[in-house]
This record gives C-alpha cells, structure tokens and sequence, in this order.
C-alpha cells in the first residue's frame, strides 16, 4: 500500500481506489488467481493419469473391470456439490480417527458421540497448534484429492470410448506381426486413442474450469470467497474505505477471467488437435491433407 493511503479520508478519487486495490484482502484476491490455476495444474494432469487407469480397468475381466466401471458409474452418477461435501468430509475424518487409533488408543468413549466427531487433540489433522499455511494447505489438498477422484471418473469414460473407438483390425495386424497385447496397447492403441478422447477430454476440461469455484465450498479463501466479502456493503465504522454494494462489479471482473481462460484454452487445444490429427486416417486428418494438396 502506498505511503499516502494512510488517511483515506483526504484522498482523491483516483488515488483512493489506488489504495482501495491495495489493501491486504485485495492482494489475498490477487493471490486466489493464482491458487485457482495451481488447482487446475495439479488436478488435470492427476484426474487425467485417474482416467487412463480407471479406463485400463474397465478394458479388463473379472474383478479388476468391475472396479474400474464401478469406480466410473459410481462417482458420475453422484451430483458434483454432494460428492465434494461428503467426500471431503469422510476423507477428513477418516484420516483423524486412523490417527486417533495410533496415537491415542487408550482414550475412552467412541469417536462419534451424537452428532459431533470427536477426537483427542492430538489425533487432529493437522494439529490445532499448527500455524496457519499448514491448515490452508490441507485444506488446498483435500481439494485436489476430491476434484481429481471426480474429474477423473469423466475422463475414465471419454478414455474408454477413444480406446474401444481405435479399429479392432490394426491390434490384430500388430498381434499378427508378433507384437504382444501389451506391446500393442502401448504402441498402437494408446497413440492413436488421443485423437478421439480430446474432444470430451477438452470438454472436460472446461467443465473444471467452470467448477472451480466449488473451492468455496470447501473452505478454501478462493476468488469466489474473495470477490463476495470484498464486494459487499462496507461502513466506516468496520473499514477505511467504505463503499456500497459492489458485488455485481467484482462478479463481472471474474467473468471476464473466466472468458478470457477458456478462450485461451480454446486455442491451445485447437492447436494440439490439429497436431494429433495430421496423418490420421480421421475427418480432421483428411482435411489437413486436402487443404495442403
């Protein structure tokens, strides 16, 4: 913040929503830009590594396929919102009463008392002594967990229809020149299978930029949280720099984010489609040869 913001009473127009924008929680909604895309850098390429081994399941029999479409089935028939409360809360718990079991098992009484879940302080995770980043963190990951598991089920399903839509014909011709299963699974089907999953998976990707801000309902101060509590109705008497109901302001500032990082990835993907369609026997790769005869 600036030198002169220190009255912002005497202020002009100008400088005072220079100082406006400066303030502490204005730089933590700055900062939440930045833990939403971190969010989105670690959960694509996890839900996308949960996808390719919930699709190699599903391609298999007996026991192994039914997890892998039961693990698919499952989470996608379950709404986004009441997966991700009871998810995070059951992970969260089920952690403390593990860590409850290993160090306090000498204490009395069940965990579960009426309503209320209760441990032994110690059994706490993280620990109520811990400083703050750490249960920021934890909170940040069990988001992470619980988008990935999520997101990870949609992908499972796009990759094992881009597995299944791979012509039968070229495994059998590479079975046939003395290839083994595995062998042709990773040098002919898993190649090629990239050209018809990245529609659904471009899809998909939207969609997890659109829900997003389902880090608020977890407890993570995201831009969502940020946006609200700076937007609303402010008075003198609870701050410097009063205003009133600005939430539709800041809301349109984010729709604008939101835009603009779709258009981009709109781009980005356009681009790597083109680059996995060239020489493909498929309508994007005939067309490609058309265009550079």
């Amino acid at each position: 913040m600036f030198a002169a913001c220190a009255d912002p009473a005497s202020l002009g127009d100008a400088m005072w929503f220079a100082c406006f924008l400066t303030t502490g929680k204005h730089l933590n909604f700055y900062a939440a830009f930045g833990v939403v895309l971190l969010l989105l850098a670690i959960t694509a390429p996890a839900a996308l590594a949960l996808g390719f081994g919930g699709a190699v399941l599903a391609r298999t029999r007996g026991p192994l396929g039914w997890i892998g479409k039961g693990y698919i089935a499952i989470v996608r028939g379950v709404p986004d919102i009441a997966f991700f409360l009871f998810f995070v809360i059951a992970l969260d718990q089920g952690l403390e009463y593990l860590r409850h079991l290993m160090v306090c098992p000498a204490t009395d009484g069940p965990v579960y008392q009426g309503n209320d879940f209760v441990v032994c302080p110690a059994a706490k995770v993280p620990l109520s002594t811990s400083p703050q980043w750490v249960h920021e963190a934890y909170g940040f990951g069990l988001a992470v967990v619980t988008f990935s598991i999520v997101f990870g089920a949609f992908a499972a399903n796009v990759l094992f229809g881009a597995m299944q839509a791979v012509p039968r014909a070229q495994m059998e011709t590479a079975e046939a020149y003395g290839m083994t299963r595995g062998q042709a699974f990773r040098r002919v089907l898993v190649p090629q299978m990239w050209v018809y999953a990245l529609p659904g998976l471009s899809n998909l990707w939207m969609v997890l930029i659109k829900a997003s801000p389902l880090l608020f309902l977890l407890g993570v101060e995201d831009i969502v949280y940020w946006a609200r509590d700076l937007g609303g109705s402010k008075t003198p008497q609870f701050t410097d720099y009063p205003h009133g109901d600005w939430r539709m302001w800041y809301f349109l500032f984010l729709l604008v984010f939101y835009l603009a990082f779709t258009k981009l990835s709109e781009a980005v993907l356009s681009r790597l489609m083109r680059r996995l369609t060239h020489g493909q026997a498929t309508s994007g790769g005939e067309a490609q040869r058309r265009a550079e005869a």
